[in-house]
This record gives C-alpha cells, sequence and structure tokens, in this order.
C-alpha cells in the first residue's frame, strides 16, 4: 500500500498542533472498530487499463476506523432538543442502546461484529509539496499584480482571505473576510449552475443536462455570459458552477441532472463553454465537484448515519480519461476556482487529497486559479492546506454553523507555529487574488467595494425576501440594513434573458418516437386534407399532474424540493427562485386555435372511472409524467437524493398507459411528454400502437411550456440528442450502476470496477441493445451525410507527447513568521458569535514546535511528464488529423443536425514497449457540431462540416509511464454520424 499522509493515525500532530483544537477534539472521540477482520476491497492503486486486483488488509482491536479524518457520530445533533426528550435517565439509556443496536445490525456483513472499514493510511499516493501559482504565462500579470498585495498583507489579513466568516454570517451562501485597507473586498460566492440562488429577478435557466442535450456550443456558451451577467449584476463575485461530477456514472443519480451528460467530451466541451462565457463577465467560475461525487447517498459524514463520507475507489486510468477530463477542459478554458467535493476517493478525503490537488490539479493540469471545499467538505485543519485545499467554505468546522473552523484562528496558528508554512499561505491567497484580477474585478467601477467602503457588493440576501434585514443573519448580531434591493438583471427586448432560456430549453428537448408524423401539431387541429367532412372541433385532452403550474407557486417548495406540478429543475443548492414559471397546459391551451379545436385537461396523475369518458371523447390526447431528483440533504416522495429507480415518479407509467388505451377509444393519438433529471425507462408504453410521440424535454427551466409549445408545432425544429443512453432495463447499465443505497461498512465503499466503462461505452463493450441510444434524437427533416476526408497532420507520429515545456516562475516572498502578537484581535474588537475570525486568543496559544511533515514534504514529487500548462501538455492539443464531410438536409423544411465523430483505437492493440494488450472502448465521441441546414430546395440546404482531432483525443492515459500515449502501430477509425449506433460514414488513418 502506498504511503499516504491524507490518511494518517489519529493522533498525528500534523491534523491540529492545538491540544484543545474542534478537530483534535474530534479525533480523540473517534469511532473505533470493535473487532478483528480480514477486509476484501478494491486496489485503486493497481492502475493499468482492465486490471483490477483485490487486497486484504488487517486491522488490530481497538485500532482507529479511519486515522485523522474521523470525527464522531453525534445522533443527537442532528436533532434539536432530543436529548432533552430522553427523560427518565432510564427511558434515555434504553433509546440510545436501541439505536446503536440497530445501528450495529445495518452495518454487519457476515455476522454481528462484522464491517468492512477503510484502510487505516488509505489507498492514495501522497503528493508534496503544493505547486505554487504564477507558473502560466497566461496569468503572468494578475499573478504580478497579485503578488505585490499580498506582499503587503498581514498574516492575520490572509487568512481572512482564504477563510470563509460561517454559514449565513454575510448575504451569500460563502463569504470571505475582507483586506479593506488595500482596497481587496469580500468575495461573495452564490451557488449555483443554473443560475442565482436565493435571489430575486433572475433567471431560471434550463439545466446542464437540457443544455447537454442541445448539443450547441454557442448555446452553451451564451448561457454562461447571461448567468455571468446576472451575478456580477447582483454583486456575486464566484458561480459556484458550472458541474461536470457527477458525470452520470450511476443514472439514477440525484445532481446528475447539474451536469451535461454521461460522456467526458460533451461534459468538457459544456463545461469549456459556459466557463468562458461566465468570465467574460467578469465572475469568476467554479468547476465542481472534483471528483467522483457519484450518488448522493453517503456522499458526506453523518447526513445518512455514517461518521464518514463514501469513498469512491477509482483507478488511475479511469479517474484520467474519464471522471477528471472534463476538469482539464475547465482548466484549459482559464477556469477560476474548482470546488473538491464531500466523497473520498481511494479512501481519502477529496479536500484533502494531495495526489489529487497537488498532483494531478496543481501539477499535471496546471490549474492556476483557487481550490474551494464543498460546503463542510473539508474534514481537516493543517492536512488539508498541505494536500492543496486554498479556500474554506463556508468557514465553520465539521458541523454546520458551528463557527469552530478548521481554519480561521487555527490556520493562524498553524502558520505561527510553523505547522503550516507560510510560503503554503502565501500561495493560498495569492491563487485568490490572482483569479480576483484575472476576471477584472479589480475594476473599481465595476466591481465598488462593499459597504462601509463603498456602495457595491451583493445587493440581495440568501436569508430574507424582505427589503430591511440582519446584516449578520447567522449571528447574536442585531444591526440591520438594506439587504434587498431588488435589481431585475434579467435583461429587456431583445436582451432578455428568457429569449436564450426558451431557446436552450426548445433546443435540449428530444423527440425520439414520431410515427405517422403526428408532429409537428396543426394550430387548427384537422388538416386541411383532415377536415373535410368533420363538423365537430378537433378534441384535445392534456393529462397529468406534470402538465399543470404548482398551486402554492413554483418556489412553495424550498429548494424546489418536492414534486408538484411540472418539473423544471431538479432539487438542492443547484436550484434557483423561478421568477415565473409557464406551466405546458397554459401553453398549449393558448398554442390552438380556439375556434377550431376543443381543448380540455386532467391534470392529475389518478384518473377516476367516472371521468374515463374524457379519453374516449379525444381526437389527439398528450399526456405528462416527469421523473425528480436533488442534493442528498432533502426529499420528496419517498425520492432522498438519488432517485430509487428510473421509471416515471407518481403513477406515471400507469397513467401514460391508460390515456394510451382509452384515447378516442382506441382511435385517438397520445403524445407522451416526461420532464425528468436523467434516463428514464420507457418500456412501459413506448411500443404502445396509440403513442405515436415520446417528447423528452428535460428541466427546462422558466420557459418550459413555451419551448414545448414550439416543438409541438414545430416552430422549432427539433434537434435536440441525448445526453445519455436509455436502457430497455436498469441492469443493462452494468452491475456496477446502481446507487449503493445500504451501508457496506463506517466508511461506505464503492469500487469503480467498470473503469472507463459507463453508459454507452458499457452498452458498445459488452453488446447491450438499449432503447435509445447516446447522441439519438429526431427531426422534422431528414438528413444525410457524405463525401468523407480524413487527412491527417503529421506524418511524425510519436507515441508520447512532446517533453514538458519549461514554465514561467512563480511570485517570491518573505517567508517570515511574524511576530504572534500581530495576530491579536484590535483591542476592544467586539466578536460576533459564530462569526469566523482569524484572530488567536492568546499569545500562549501559539505553542512553537518541530512538527513532523509528510514524508515526502522535503522530497519534492517527480513533476507529471503530461503538464506543463493549462489543462496539461501543451503538446496533447496539437491537432493529428482534420475530417470533413458535407451535411444534405433531404427533407422539406429547415433543421439543425447533430453530426457526430467518434474514434475507435487500433484493433488488438498492444503496448509498444512492454507488448500488453491494452483494452479500449469500442467507440469514444471525440467531436460534435449543431450544424443548420436549409431544406432541399434552398440554394443552402449543404453544410461543410469540419473536425480537428488532437493528439489528445488519439490518446490513452498509461499509468506506468504517468502520460497520456498516442498508438502509433495500426489504424484509427473514425465513424461520422448521427448518434453513438448510427455512423453511416467510416474512415481510417
Amino acid at each position: 500500500m502506498a504511503e499516504s499522509y491524507e490518511l494518517r493515525g489519529k493522533y498525528s500532530k500534523l491534523d491540529d498542533p492545538e491540544p484543545d483544537s474542534p478537530l483534535r477534539r474530534s479525533l480523540e472521540d473517534a469511532y473505533r472498530s470493535s473487532s478483528e477482520e480480514d477486509l476484501d476491497e478494491f486496489d485503486p492503486l493497481n492502475y493499468d487499463a482492465g486490471t483490477l486486483k483485490r487486497k486484504k488488509t488487517r486491522r488490530s482491536r481497538g485500532e482507529s476506523l479511519r486515522g485523522k479524518d474521523t470525527y464522531p457520530s453525534e445522533k443527537a445533533s442532528q436533532r434539536s432538543g432530543w436529548r432533552r426528550c430522553c427523560v427518565p435517565t432510564r427511558l434515555c439509556c434504553s433509546l440510545v442502546l436501541l439505536f446503536v443496536a440497530a445501528v450495529v445490525l445495518l452495518l454487519s456483513a457476515g455476522g454481528i461484529w462484522v464491517w468492512k472499514t477503510a484502510p487505516l493510511d488509505g489507498q492514495s499516493p501522497p503528493w508534496y509539496p503544493s505547486p505554487k501559482g504564477g507558473m502560466d504565462a497566461a496569468w503572468e500579470e494578475s499573478y504580478k499584480k497579485a503578488a505585490d498585495l499580498v506582499r503587503q498583507m498581514t498574516l492575520v489579513e490572509k487568512v481572512n482571505v482564504t477563510t470563509g466568516t460561517g454559514w449565513s454570517m454575510q448575504l451569500c451562501v460563502g463569504n470571505t473576510g475582507p483586506v479593506a485597507r488595500l482596497g481587496f473586498p469580500s468575495l461573495c460566492l452564490q451557488d449555483g449552475p443554473l443560475g442565482i440562488r436565493f435571489a430575486d429577478n433572475i433567471t431560471a435557466f434550463p439545466a446542464g443536462v437540457t443544455v447537454g442535450a442541445t448539443w450547441n456550443k454557442e448555446l452553451m456558451y451564451q448561457r454562461g455570459k447571461a448567468h455571468g451577467l446576472e451575478a456580477r449584476l447582483k454583486g456575486v463575485n464566484i458561480i459556484l458552477g458550472p458541474a461536470m461530477g457527477p458525470i452520470g456514472r450511476m443514472p439514477a443519480g440525484g445532481r446528475n441532472w447539474e451536469g451535461f451528460g454521461s460522456d467526458p467530451y460533451l461534459q468538457g466541451i459544456a463545461a469549456a463553454q459556459t466557463i468562458k462565457g461566465i468570465q467574460d463577465e467578469g465572475v469568476m467560475a467554479t468547476a465542481k465537484h472534483f471528483v467522483g461525487n457519484e450518488q448522493e447517498h453517503f456522499r458526506q459524514s453523518l447526513e445518512w448515519g455514517t461518521p464518514n463520507a463514501i469513498s469512491s475507489n477509482i483507478d488511475d486510468r479511469t479517474l484520467h480519461e474519464l471522471y477528471a477530463w472534463p476538469f482539464a477542459e475547465s482548466v484549459r478554458a482559464g477556469v477560476a476556482s474548482v470546488m473538491c467535493s464531500y466523497n473520498q476517493v481511494n479512501n481519502s478525503y477529496a479536500c484533502g487529497n494531495s495526489k489529487l490537488l497537488n498532483g494531478i490539479l496543481k501539477d499535471e493540469l496546471g490549474f492556476q486559479g483557487f481550490v474551494q471545499s464543498d460546503w463542510l467538505a473539508q474534514r481537516s485543519g493543517v492536512a488539508s492546506a498541505l494536500a492543496g485545499l486554498d479556500m474554506s467554505m463556508p468557514g465553520d468546522g465539521l458541523k454546520w454553523a458551528d463557527g469552530k473552523s478548521l481554519w480561521g484562528p487555527q490556520l493562524t496558528k498553524a502558520v505561527l507555529n510553523s505547522s503550516v508554512p507560510m510560503d503554503r499561505l502565501n500561495d493560498m491567497v495569492t491563487r485568490i487574488v490572482a483569479a480576483w484580477y484575472q476576471v477584472g474585478q479589480d475594476d473599481k467601477e465595476t466591481w465598488p467595494m462593499p459597504p462601509p467602503e463603498g456602495d457595491g457588493g451583493p445587493n440581495f440576501s440568501s436569508w430574507t425576501n424582505e427589503r430591511i434585514g440582519l446584516l449578520h443573519h447567522g449571528s447574536d448580531d442585531k444591526a440591520t440594513g438594506v439587504v434587498n434591493k431588488f435589481i431585475n438583471v434579467q435583461g429587456e427586448g431583445d436582451d432578455f434573458h428568457g429569449n436564450i432560456a426558451r431557446k436552450i430549453a426548445a433546443e435540449g428537448t428530444v423527440v425520439v418516437k414520431n410515427e405517422d408524423n403526428v408532429l409537428p401539431l396543426n394550430r387548427n387541429g384537422w388538416s386541411d386534407n383532415e377536415k373535410e367532412g368533420k363538423e365537430m372541433k378537433y378534441r384535445v385532452g392534456i393529462f397529468g399532474e406534470d402538465a399543470r403550474p404548482n398551486q402554492n407557486g413554483p418556489n412553495s417548495c424550498i429548494d424546489r424540493g418536492c414534486n408538484v406540478g411540472t418539473l423544471a429543475s431538479g432539487w438542492g443548492s443547484g436550484a434557483v427562485e423561478f421568477p415565473y414559471l409557464v406551466a405546458p397546459v397554459d401553453a398549449i391551451r393558448k398554442a390552438f386555435n380556439e375556434n377550431s379545436t376543443y381543448v380540455t385537461d386532467w391534470p392529475a396523475n389518478k384518473l377516476p372511472t367516472e371521468q374515463e369518458g374524457l379519453l374516449y371523447d379525444q381526437d389527439l390526447c398528450i399526456v405528462f409524467a416527469n421523473s425528480d431528483s436533488g442534493e442528498g440533504y432533502m426529499q420528496s416522495d419517498g425520492v432522498r437524493g438519488d432517485r430509487n429507480n428510473l421509471f416515471t415518479q407518481k403513477g406515471g407509467d400507469y397513467l401514460i398507459k391508460k390515456v394510451a388505451d382509452g384515447c378516442g377509444n382506441g382511435t385517438g393519438s397520445t403524445i407522451v411528454v416526461i420532464h425528468a433529471v436523467g434516463p428514464v425507462i420507457l418500456e412501459d408504453f413506448i411500443e404502445l400502437p396509440t403513442v405515436k410521440a415520446v417528447v423528452l424535454a428535460h428541466l427546462p427551466g422558466q420557459e418550459s411550456g413555451n419551448a414545448l409549445v414550439d416543438i409541438l408545432f414545430g416552430d422549432v425544429n427539433p434537434s435536440g440528442r441525448l445526453p445519455y443512453t436509455i436502457a430497455k432495463k436498469e441492469e443493462d447499465y452494468g452491475p456496477t450502476s446502481k446507487i449503493l443505497t445500504f451501508p457496506n461498512g463506517m466508511a461506505p465503499q464503492q469500487n469503480f470496477t467498470e473503469g472507463i466503462y459507463i453508459d454507452y461505452r458499457y452498452f458498445d463493450k459488452y453488446n447491450v441493445t438499449p432503447r435509445y441510444e447516446f447522441g439519438y434524437g429526431l427531426s422534422y427533416t431528414t438528413f444525410h451525410l457524405s463525401s468523407l476526408l480524413v487527412n491527417p497532420k503529421s506524418f511524425r507520429k510519436t507515441l508520447l507527447p512532446a517533453p514538458r515545456p519549461q514554465t514561467i516562475d512563480p511570485p517570491n516572498f518573505d517567508n517570515t513568521i511574524p511576530d504572534p502578537k500581530t495576530a491579536l484581535a484590535p483591542k476592544g474588537f467586539r466578536k460576533l458569535t459564530k462569526y469566523i475570525y482569524p484572530y488567536i486568543s492568546s499569545v500562549s496559544d501559539v505553542k512553537v514546535g518541530k512538527y513532523p511533515y509528510p514524508p515526502s514534504y522535503d522530497s519534492p514529487a517527480p513533476l507529471s511528464p503530461a503538464g506543463g500548462a493549462q489543462g496539461g501538455n501543451p503538446d496533447l492539443y496539437t491537432i493529428q488529423a482534420v475530417v470533413t464531410c458535407t451535411l444534405t438536409n433531404t427533407g422539406p423544411v429547415d433543421g439543425d443536425a447533430v453530426v457526430q465523430l467518434y474514434i475507435s483505437y487500433p484493433e488488438n492493440y498492444v503496448d509498444e514497449e512492454t507488448g500488453e494488450l491494452v483494452d479500449f472502448p469500442v467507440r469514444v465521441l471525440r467531436g460534435f457540431h449543431k450544424v443548420h441546414a436549409q431544406g432541399e430546395n434552398a440554394r443552402n440546404h449543404r453544410a461543410e462540416v469540419r473536425f480537428e482531432l488532437t493528439r489528445k483525443d488519439l490518446s490513452y492515459w498509461c499509468s506506468r509511464r504517468g502520460n497520456w500515449v498516442m498508438p502509433t502501430k495500426g489504424q484509427f477509425v473514425i465513424g461520422v454520424g448521427f448518434s453513438s449506433r448510427d455512423l453511416p460514414l467510416v474512415g481510417k488513418f
């Protein structure tokens, strides 16, 4: 087992140098194993392709269960007043014993005192020290300015910048301390990936999964730009988005909808375009969640009753080719911040994992911005600082709103006693300040200082809707002021952001079935040739709760945490307040000509027997169903975080079948519309003869009904394509695709033994026939591809990229440790309860000594040959081949086609040094363009499509070499077409 500093023994002084710190107290009460047991565990350090070995580890009786990251599970703290209810004492003790017995039974595996535990030292190799920022020329000027500013800061000012002030202590969900005397403000960090959370007068954009389904790079950018503009006008410095983790390893994952789809290339393009859009408006974007946060169950300590978060055990090749790929694209796009995730990776918490943060993110990918923790994802003090964490959010310690920061005064003490080097703190704060300069937030005209120095800062409150409110909501301070200015940032006229939202929602709608060309609909009901001999109006029935609005308003449930009415967003921190929500039933009624049609509705999922006559009277039935999920801290209709299954919820399948059976007494046509967070199994109704069309509208945001009408009536020719695979049954996604809902240990273990084979890659490898494949979708016109040309651009193929280039030198600082007296609070300074300050209480708190560093700290890890610039070695992005083809619209109407390029690696390829067979997917996505072409009778019914393939596109990750390898023997196969299984053009080179 590789030595790992992330998970050392529980009494390591590096965890917190002070004996009375919150972290030390938690460790001394940590869970202990009550037995000795052999553990059968996945070994992620066996890195190379396709080989996963098992290892045995043994733990002695009484040994610490999780090393430094363990802390006590205090169930009582989760329920206000629980202890007070335990009266008399005998009853209290009985309840406690009952609870303990229940936990033991739940966690038992093979015996009442047996459970799986994580290896004491983890399985993630150490990587120290943390690389310094400022080594990339694209950030050189920003780092020069940042260094000049940081050199003027005192120790407590530096700590103030790196540590959040605590949950709900200021107006945003995350706030750092300012350095007002130098003109550096408190930074406002605000969710989320589809809009500005907790804010008024903003746009509720379509969710990431809908954006991914557009396959439209320009729309991805426009959404990011509009999002960034709204954030800037609301005074938000840092948007907590976009999300590219989870990637969708498990189709029922609760937060999959925040990302862009189940493929790293698609995710990477969408993330990069979004980031560019946000940062072009001067707002810092955040790439999240790094990495492996693929399910909500057990994602963080205590939330699900386990003392430790789940460990995502991922091999090195899989990490690089799948989960880290979109983060590499984000770094290449210049992202200002990366958020580390709640979960553990290879039994080391992601926010304290030096291999991830120092080795992969900062060295190999050349990340120049700052790493921030997810909210309470930081599980250690000194260790996380050394491992590469730069900003603690929201600043609190191991529990929500406890005010007992692992940094703040603890970080100040750690620097003063030398357990955190001053040069590490200097790098932490310089990274944050450089990112601030990089997006231009030093422009005081655009970004005036917050009060009292100026009138800038956030102009809304996350904690109240009133104009006047508490300035420090979570503290004992009763000071009030204007906290909501109700500034409308949605734009007006042609610049109204609802227009972008509507376009994205329409283009992200995927039509998967359209028999007899039932779509598009005619606003008059009957077409001219159908109307002859019919005297009655065309009768349309709309069925299903998902068609209507929530009767209590679209924002009646906190964080959209209920599935009532039409579904336009998932729930959790990634959701926002709807300024309005256009319900489908209202938009459809408005769209039909009331002079020739009669529209009725039954907007509920249960159709009483006495109302079945409604079905028989219809010529057309439009039935709605949905499937919802969200973040793990809340639940709705029996779904907590992750979905329980992949079927429609609240009886949707039953309703669809009932409507399809009864519509027009068997003669009517049924259109199914599904709003969902991800893949839905359609088998219960997809082949019913009366189900003529199935429309997957995803999560469309505020313009839901209008966008749907655009598709149903042909105002917009559908061009959405699936960003995931739809299976015929859940098992088809593979044995490791199910959510782990039962804890298999005190630190639940999830082994990613499928490696790089998720979604369509798994279906292809095991020859599983999907219902609808990745990239699939229908149009109201037809397209033809021809004239494929593959033009290699490099005639000198080499296995490895060029040597890592030299980088510029980072800034230098005076790393002298200051007098501890300078870290004391000013005399007469009033501290607010639970507000986090950088000041120490007393000089005597600082105990100077020789503190141990990680064993490898003084022997720097070798630099990755795959690094050297943002996104990795620049040679990885050298063009190796150009592929062109011609798209022709062969149908009668204008339309947009998503032309997709997939590569297949050389068949039976063996490593050219070792002779070992390398396992490759059947095909992988490596290019796409959305191309507009007019109808066949128009002049512009043809368009040329061009793809550029880079070295990285053609390479695989070799863990033995620690580098990307491009095969030089054999032939690559290029497939160009309209989905992962519809590739009419095939070429080789």
